[in-house]
């Protein structure tokens, strides 16, 4: 028996969402699309560092445009229409973890070790399913990806063909009470409003077993919070890197989600913290689905 209270087969009897074959869905194009065949959008491509961030434009024949919301449709990190593309959604993938200079890779193994003992995890906000395969090759057989881009969708679910790969946003998660043992953010609730998170946490409890753990890694405030000279200070050249990519990198809800009270909140959503850990530029919790001392002493000799 895991630390949450699952039977010997997580998927038993639970209702799967209805999903497109994602890695053979043809998604429509959007203006990125046409960069070297279109000269208007060449043009936008190669003036958008300069210009102000937009609202992305989506395709009316998208899969699923009408359940997209609209603090999503940004373009975050600076990506010409943000994670709606057939071309720059692949370039981005590769680029976030090189932009973070190998730290991801070590954020996603902590994460999916900390998650290895359960049967079924839900990787939330899982772009191109990087974690999510962590995640399965530390050895839970049962795990599922979930992210509001189909272009991000459809190049995870060729990359990870052991995943299952689910559209949709978290404060909305389609799946019934009680089917994770796990659930894991992975630099996701930083590019969400506050009162998503809220709905978001409502939900991951919602669909944690009893004594699931919730782990969640995304950037430090200390490297936004921070001069330039403390961080190279502290923490060298990398530090000021990671100083000027946190004031650069177009995040419109950064500010807010270094201001939220993640550990409160979590609480209101019966979400235990277990551990809290800041070591830039990475912060990481982990949480239990339950306030029972037992199984919360249970979860920590887990880590």
């Amino acid at each position: 028996m895991s630390w949450a209270e699952s039977s010997a087969d997580p998927s038993r009897s639970a209702p799967h969402p209805r999903q497109p074959d994602w890695a053979n869905l043809p998604l429509p194009k959007t203006w990125p699309d046409f960069g070297w065949s279109n000269p208007r959008s060449l043009v936008r491509l190669l003036m958008h560092p300069l210009r102000r961030r937009r609202r992305v434009s989506l395709p009316d024949d998208l899969w699923g445009k009408e359940t997209i919301p609209a603090y999503v449709r940004q373009e975050f990190h600076n990506v010409p229409n943000g994670y709606y593309s057939n071309s720059l959604t692949r370039g981005y993938i590769s680029g976030f973890d090189a932009s973070m200079l190998g730290q991801m890779h070590t954020v996603r193994r902590d994460l999916a070790a900390q998650l290895a003992r359960g049967q079924s995890v839900l990787d939330l906000g899982c772009g191109g399913g990087a974690t999510a395969a962590a995640i399965h090759a530390a050895g839970v057989g049962d795990v599922w990806g979930l992210d509001p881009s189909p272009y991000l969708l459809r190049h995870a679910a060729q990359d990870h063909p052991a995943i299952r790969f689910v559209h949709g946003v978290m404060e909305d998660i389609p799946f019934p009470d009680a089917r994770f043992d796990g659930v894991s953010v992975c630099f996701a609730f930083h590019e969400m409003p506050p009162a998503r998170i809220r709905e978001a946490l409502q939900e991951i409890s919602r669909v944690l077993r009893p004594g699931g753990i919730l782990v969640v890694a995304e950037p430090s405030p200390v490297q936004f919070r921070s001069s330039f000279a403390v961080m190279v200070r502290n923490y060298g050249w990398r530090g000021g890197y990671f100083r000027l990519l946190a004031r650069l990198v177009h995040e419109p809800y950064l500010e807010k989600w270094h201001g939220f009270p993640l550990v409160a909140e979590a609480a209101e959503s019966a979400l235990q913290l277990v551990t809290e850990t800041d070591a830039p530029p990475i912060k990481s919790w982990r949480f239990v689905r339950d306030q029972s001392p037992a199984i919360i002493a249970l979860a920590t000799t887990s880590i």
